[in-house]
């Protein structure tokens, strides 16, 4: 017989985030940060001479918005793909746990969340870099500055978050 595992009931805040109702306030909290930081990434870095911020907002929010969801989204599914098939790829179940609870329990669990913040970060620099400003901005250094900066600063963070803060 098959033991339960009750860690894995408790859902981490970072998959919490994608179910309903929650995920309606994560799409609102993560389309104000995006907004916010387009915003900043305009003033920081001038990415276009003809159009003013708001312009330049309006051009590209809604695309940096669902773009760097999708890359949460990937982030969070690799991180659920960890704990659901721990047995065929070979992670132990203290990992799990600490991945599940709280990731800076475990070394292991801290790099696999890691890697997944990094790999959405990637995604979001190359969306952005290849699908959002690549007809906004053409100086193509700029580009990447804005899209490097947006990938930084609209990392899932939330990846971090111990669970067991809120047990």
């Amino acid at each position: 017989m098959k033991q339960v595992k009750l860690y894995n009931v408790i859902f981490p805040i970072w998959l919490i985030l994608f179910f309903p109702p929650v995920i309606f306030i994560t799409l609102a909290g993560n389309f104000i940060i995006d907004s916010l930081i387009i915003i900043a990434a305009y003033f920081l870095f001038k990415p276009h001479e003809e159009l003013n911020w708001f312009r330049f907002y309006k051009s590209c929010i809604l695309k940096v918005w669902v773009f760097g969801f999708i890359a949460d989204i990937i982030g969070a599914a690799l991180l659920f793909a960890c704990a659901v098939l721990q047995d065929y790829i070979g992670i132990s179940d203290k990992v799990i746990e600490a991945l599940m609870t709280n990731p800076f329990n475990n070394i292991l669990a801290t790099l696999l969340v890691v890697v997944a913040m990094v790999i959405s970060s990637l995604l979001i620099i190359f969306f952005n870099h290849q699908y959002v400003f690549s007809k906004l901005i053409d100086d193509e250094l700029t580009r990447w500055k804005v899209a490097g900066f947006l990938a930084i600063t609209t990392l899932p963070w939330t990846f971090l978050i111990p669970t067991s803060i809120f047990i």
